[in-house]
């Protein structure tokens, strides 16, 4: 047994998701996002499951907020229905909307917990998908609009923002893979979509900064590796355009002022155009506070033409899998953070997304779930690595506080540190909460 001990100067968290917690999507003046119509539209999602109960946070949240507290957490990671604030994406305010996330927020400063507020994780305006979404430039200036009355709205209140949850998900997953809302499977969308992503992100910060707000303001990139299989020229370029896809594109504009050639080139020979207007890129790279990163898994992989559209494939190396499938490889995300470390330098990074798939029930009011503590175990012990390397962690927020409506998933998949009983709305702690708990109170834990 190996201790592994953690700094006492980062913060730790659990975060959640507005559409995949609150339910109540008719209620107080709510609008429609593309969550409620994709869900509804059959075929999209597992067993046809939609948000409108979820775990009905937005009359439970005491409840939740109070799991939180217990759990000894420093940060509480949520989002914000965008149509809960603006139920046509523009214009007219909903004040009812605004005054549950004020209800929400007092109730964690009550509490002694750090709320740390995304403004876009995915649920859009129904009505501004119906004028293009994100492939309309025009849905830039609703989305800073709509960050503006946030921050002028909670400061005072909330110090930590972040702009835009996975752009990865909101362009290329949804809009080219078709497989989240609003399900569209086009490069071309998906990388116009992936631009105007960046560009509202770099106008958000810039409008934060120009209103004076007291605070920090980031974003948050999903990530993943790909360690090549062999040291061929083939499988480290599949690699790195593997890698690239979701880390360089992102990351590159915002940090370096530039999209990675490499891509560009790629993404042309697809035929796809990249629509870049004059002052994007310096807008992009407004400077951040600190950047968020979600990571989940990685894998070996090779070269293999025709192989998705990177021509790279992934190895059954043997590797454990979470139940959603996913491989565990936590020397993925040491490789990750080094990685970004090492090419866009001291920005503070906070882990805002990181966790595991068990769908474990309750026996005898307990939930058995040996396989999170595990992975939490290997991933926590590759953070202190990254730590003892010189990578700037600011804090660790686990994915999920609660089980919850996993997207295209529907409610088959369980990623939370607290069981929901989707019938009755029963909350019960897992052993993965007592063993985290005991992890942010100790500051160490057994390998």
């Amino acid at each position: 047994m190996a201790i592994i001990q953690l700094p006492k100067n980062i913060k730790y968290g659990v975060a959640t998701a507005a559409y995949q917690i609150e339910g109540a999507t008719t209620e107080d003046g709510r609008g429609l996002s593309i969550w409620d119509t994709f869900a509804k539209t059959p075929g999209k999602v597992v067993n046809g499951d939609n948000g409108d109960i979820a775990c009905d946070s937005y009359h439970r949240y005491k409840e939740d907020v109070q799991l939180v507290k217990d759990l000894g957490c420093d940060i509480y990671r949520f989002s914000v229905s965008w149509p809960r604030i603006l139920p046509n994406g523009t214009g007219e305010v909903n004040q009812k909307g605004l005054d549950y996330y004020h209800r929400l927020v007092d109730e964690l400063l009550a509490q002694g917990i750090e709320p740390m507020c995304t403004l876009y994780h995915w649920d859009l305006p129904q009505a501004l998908q119906d004028n293009g979404g994100w492939e309309n430039r025009a849905t830039i200036d609703a989305f800073v609009e709509y960050a503006e009355i946030m921050f002028k709205e909670f400061e005072g209140k909330v110090s930590k923002w972040i702009t835009i949850n996975e752009p990865w998900c909101v362009s290329f997953l949804s809009n080219y893979l078709g497989v989240h809302a609003p399900g569209k499977q086009s490069l071309q969308a998906a990388t116009t979509i992936s631009h105007h992503l960046l560009v509202a992100h770099g106008k958000t910060v810039k409008r934060y900064r120009e209103l004076g707000m007291t605070g920090e303001i980031g974003y948050a990139p999903n990530t993943t590796w790909k360690e090549p299989f062999s040291n061929q020229q083939q499988d480290i370029e599949a690699c790195q355009r593997e890698v690239g896809y979701l880390i360089d594109w992102f990351f590159d504009p915002v940090f370096l002022g530039k999209y990675p050639a490499y891509l560009v080139d790629w993404y042309k020979q697809k035929g796809v155009t990249l629509n870049i207007e004059p002052g994007d890129m310096e807008v992009i790279q407004e400077k951040i506070d600190f950047v968020g990163i979600n990571y989940y898994n990685g894998n070996v992989a090779r070269y293999k033409e025709g192989s998705g559209l990177f021509d790279c494939e992934d190895l059954d190396m043997g590797y454990n899998r979470t139940d959603i499938n996913w491989p565990i490889y936590p020397e993925g995300f040491y490789k990750v953070l080094t990685y970004v470390h090492k090419r866009y330098g001291n920005t503070p990074i906070y882990i805002t997304e990181n966790g595991a798939c068990y769908n474990d029930d309750v026996e005898n009011n307990q939930v058995k779930d040996q396989g999170r503590i595990d992975y939490l175990k290997t991933h926590l012990a590759a953070l202190q690595a990254s730590i003892a390397s010189g990578v700037p962690i600011a804090g660790y927020i686990c994915w999920s506080l609660l089980d919850n409506y996993e997207w295209a998933e529907g409610y088959t998949m369980r990623f939370g540190l607290v069981h929901m009983n989707y019938r009755t709305l029963e909350r019960t702690k897992k052993d993965s909460y007592y063993w985290y708990q005991k992890v942010i109170q100790n500051g160490w834990y057994e390998l």
